[in-house]
C-alpha cells in the first residue's frame, strides 16, 4: 500500500470543514497566510451551517434599504450618497449586536449604532480602515436556520474600490438577490456581475426595487427588458422579478406589491436548498484553496530547481515586458486623447443640429398644450401651470435625444476600449508565459464588450431650478393681468423659458455624454495600469524568493523538494476525499499526479 493511498484513507473520514482546516494548516506551513485565513473563514461558517445570500446591484438601487426591510429594522446605514464600502453580513442572533474584524486581527464587538463608522464612504472612504469583515446579529426569524444576508457595495459609484470589493466577495456568494431598477433596468456592470455570479451559483432572485417611483407601464417595460436580457445572457429562465418598494415596506405605508412573494421565495430557498448551499460552499472552498496551494507549491518547486541565473533572466525579461506595456499605454493614451477631442466636437455638432430641429417642434408643442389649459383668472397660478407645461415639453424632447447620444457615446467608448483591451490582453498573455505563480491571480483577460462604466450625472430635476419662484413685483403684475384676462405676456415668457430649458439642458446632455466617455476611458486605463503594476511587484518578490532558495545550498534544496512533494500529495488527497464525499466521479486528481502543476 502506497503512502498516498494510506493518507487518502486517513482523510476520507474528515468532514468538509475539517478538510478546510487542514488545508489552512498546510497554507500556514507554506507561509501563505492569506490562503490560510480564507480557508479558516469558510470552515468556520460552514461548520455553523451558514450560507450567504448576497444582495448585489448598481449603486443606489436601495440594496441596504431592502435588507433593512427584510430583517424588519433599519440597521444598515442608508443615504443619498454611496454608503456601503465593505460587504456586511447579517446573521441570526438572540439580540441585536455587531462585530468587526480588521486585516490580520481578531473580531471586535461594536455597537450596532456604530456600523456607519466602518461601512460608510463618509466614515470609511474606500475602506481606508482596512475592514476585513463585518457581521450584524439580529433576531430575525428569516435568518434563524442558517441564511445570512450580505449587503455589498454598489457598482458604478464614483468610488472604484466599492466595485472591486463586490467582485472580490463573489467567491463567497452561495445565492444572490439581484436588485434592479426602472431607469435603467440593468447596467453593463450589473449584467457582467450577474453573469459571473451565475457561473458559480444556481439560486438567483431578481427584485425591481423602488416600484413606487415608476408607473405601471414603466415597471412593465423595465421588467420585460430585464427578463429578456437576463435570459439571453444567462441561458436560463427567469421565473419572476419581484416588484417591491423597500422604503414603503420599512416605513409601513403604501402597497405591499410582491413583498410577500419575495419573502416566500427566501423561505423556500432555506427550506429546499439550505443544506445543499452549505455543502456547495464547502466544496467551492476546498477546490479554491487547493488550487491556490498547488499553485504556490509549483512555484516553490520551480524556484528550487531553476538556476538562479535563469530566474534572474526570467524576471528581467518580465520587467522589460512590463516597462514596454507602460510605454505602450502612454503612447496609446496620447492617440486616444486626440480621439476624445474629436468626439467632443462631434457631440457639439449633434447638439447644434438638435437645437435647430427642436426649436420649431417645441414651440408648436407648447402652443398645442396651452389651448388645453382651463380659463383661469389667477395670473400667478396660470404662470406656474404654463411653466410646468414648458418643463414637460422640454423633457419629452430631451429624453430620446439623451438616449440617442448615450448610445452614440457608448459605441464610441467601446471602440476606444477595444484598443486598450487588445493591448492589455496581449501583455497579460505574455505575463502568463512567465509561469510565475502569483501572476495567475491576475485576470486572464479583460472584457471588451462592456459599455460606458461612468454613471450619468444628468438629472431632469435640475430643470426645476430654472423655474424659480416669481418675484413679488412679478407676482403682483401677474395678479393684475390675470384679473384683466391678459395672458400674452405670460405666454411669451413661457416660450422664452422653454428655449432656455432646451438650450441649457442640451448643453448638459452633451457635457454628460462627453464626460462619461472620458471618465470610462480613464477608469479602464487605470484598471490596466493597476494590473501591470501588480505584476511588477510580483516579479520583484519572485526574484527575491529565488535568490533566498538558491542561497540555502544543495542539501536544503533536496529536503525542501521532498517536503513540497509530501504537501502536494496531501493536498491532492484532501481534494480527492472531498470529491468522493460529494459523490463526484469526475475527479480532478488521480494517482500519478504528484509532481504535476
Amino acid at each position: 500500500m502506497t503512502g498516498s493511498t494510506e493518507n487518502r484513507r486517513s482523510v476520507q473520514a474528515l468532514s468538509g470543514e475539517a478538510l478546510l482546516y487542514r488545508l489552512a494548516e498546510l497554507a500556514n506551513d507554506l507561509e501563505a497566510e492569506h490562503i490560510a485565513s480564507a480557508a479558516r473563514a469558510i470552515a468556520e461558517r460552514v461548520s455553523q451551517g451558514l450560507f450567504y445570500v448576497a444582495c448585489v446591484g448598481q449603486f443606489k438601487r436601495g440594496k441596504s434599504t431592502l435588507l433593512n426591510a427584510l430583517i424588519g429594522e433599519a440597521v444598515l446605514p442608508t443615504g443619498v450618497v454611496p454608503v456601503t464600502s465593505v460587504p456586511s453580513v447579517i446573521r441570526y442572533g438572540g439580540s441585536p449586536a455587531a462585530r468587526v474584524r480588521f486585516e490580520n486581527a481578531k473580531w471586535i464587538n461594536i455597537a450596532v449604532n456604530d456600523l456607519e463608522e466602518y461601512v460608510s464612504e463618509e466614515k470609511n472612504p474606500e475602506n481606508a480602515k482596512r475592514v476585513a469583515g463585518l457581521e450584524v446579529f439580529t433576531p430575525c426569524p428569516l435568518l434563524k436556520t442558517g441564511m445570512c444576508l450580505v449587503d455589498t457595495p454598489g457598482l458604478g459609484s464614483v468610488f472604484r474600490g466599492n466595485t472591486a470589493a463586490t467582485h472580490a466577495f463573489i467567491p463567497h456568494v452561495d445565492a444572490a438577490i439581484v436588485v434592479i431598477g426602472a431607469d435603467p433596468p440593468l447596467s453593463g456592470q450589473e449584467l457582467q456581475l450577474v453573469e459571473t455570479v451565475a457561473e458559480q451559483v444556481d439560486d438567483l432572485l431578481f427584485v425591481l426595487n423602488k416600484a413606487d417611483r415608476a408607473n405601471e407601464v414603466e415597471r412593465r417595460v423595465a421588467i420585460d427588458f430585464a427578463r429578456g436580457v437576463l435570459e439571453n445572457r444567462l441561458r436560463r429562465k427567469v421565473a419572476a422579478i419581484f416588484e417591491v418598494s423597500a422604503l414603503e415596506r420599512l416605513e409601513g405605508r403604501g402597497s405591499s406589491r410582491d413583498w410577500a412573494l419575495l419573502v416566500q421565495a427566501l423561505e423556500n430557498l432555506v427550506l429546499n436548498s439550505g443544506h445543499s448551499l452549505v455543502r456547495q460552499a464547502t466544496d467551492r472552498g476546498i477546490r479554491r484553496t487547493s488550487d491556490h496551494l498547488l499553485m504556490v507549491i509549483r512555484e516553490e518547486r520551480e524556484a528550487l530547481l531553476r538556476p538562479l541565473e535563469e530566474s534572474e533572466q526570467r524576471i528581467l525579461k518580465l520587467r522589460a515586458t512590463l516597462e514596454e506595456a507602460e510605454a505602450s499605454m502612454r503612447d496609446l493614451g496620447v492617440l486616444l486623447m486626440a480621439e476624445q477631442q474629436r468626439l467632443s466636437q462631434v457631440l457639439a455638432e449633434h447638439r447644434n443640429l438638435f437645437l435647430k430641429q427642436a426649436q420649431s417642434t417645441v414651440t408648436k408643442e407648447l402652443e398645442g398644450r396651452l389651448h388645453c389649459l382651463p380659463d383661469r383668472r389667477n395670473g400667478p397660478a396660470y404662470r406656474r401651470e404654463v411653466n410646468h407645461l414648458a418643463q414637460e415639453v422640454a423633457r419629452i424632447q430631451l429624453t430620446p435625444w439623451l438616449e440617442a447620444e448615450t448610445r452614440y457615446g457608448d459605441e464610441q467608448f467601446r471602440k476606444t476600449a477595444q484598443r486598450f483591451v487588445e493591448l492589455g490582453n496581449a501583455f497579460l498573455s505574455r505575463f502568463a508565459e512567465s509561469e510565475i505563480a502569483e501572476l495567475e491571480e491576475l485576470p486572464d483577460h479583460l472584457r471588451s464588450d462592456e459599455g460606458l462604466r461612468a454613471r450619468s450625472r444628468f438629472r431632469f430635476h435640475e430643470i426645476e431650478r430654472l423655474a424659480a419662484p416669481a418675484s413679488p413685483l412679478l407676482f403682483a403684475w401677474d395678479l393684475a393681468l390675470g384679473a384683466l384676462g391678459l395672458r400674452q405676456g405670460i405666454i411669451r415668457d413661457a416660450h422664452g423659458f422653454l428655449e432656455q430649458l432646451i438650450e441649457v439642458n442640451s448643453s448638459r446632455v452633451q457635457s454628460d455624454v462627453d464626460e462619461r466617455v472620458l471618465e470610462s476611458r480613464r477608469e479602464l486605463e487605470g484598471e490596466i495600469r493597476r494590473v501591470i503594476r501588480e505584476a511588477m511587484t510580483v516579479a520583484d518578490h519572485a526574484l527575491a524568493r529565488a535568490r533566498a532558495v538558491q542561497a540555502a545550498g544543495a542539501p536544503a534544496v533536496e529536503a525542501a523538494l521532498a517536503l513540497l512533494n509530501k504537501r502536494q500529495r496531501e493536498v491532492i488527497d484532501l481534494v480527492t476525499s472531498s470529491q468522493a464525499v460529494a459523490g463526484r466521479k469526475d475527479h480532478t486528481f488521480q494517482e500519478g499526479d504528484e509532481g504535476r502543476p
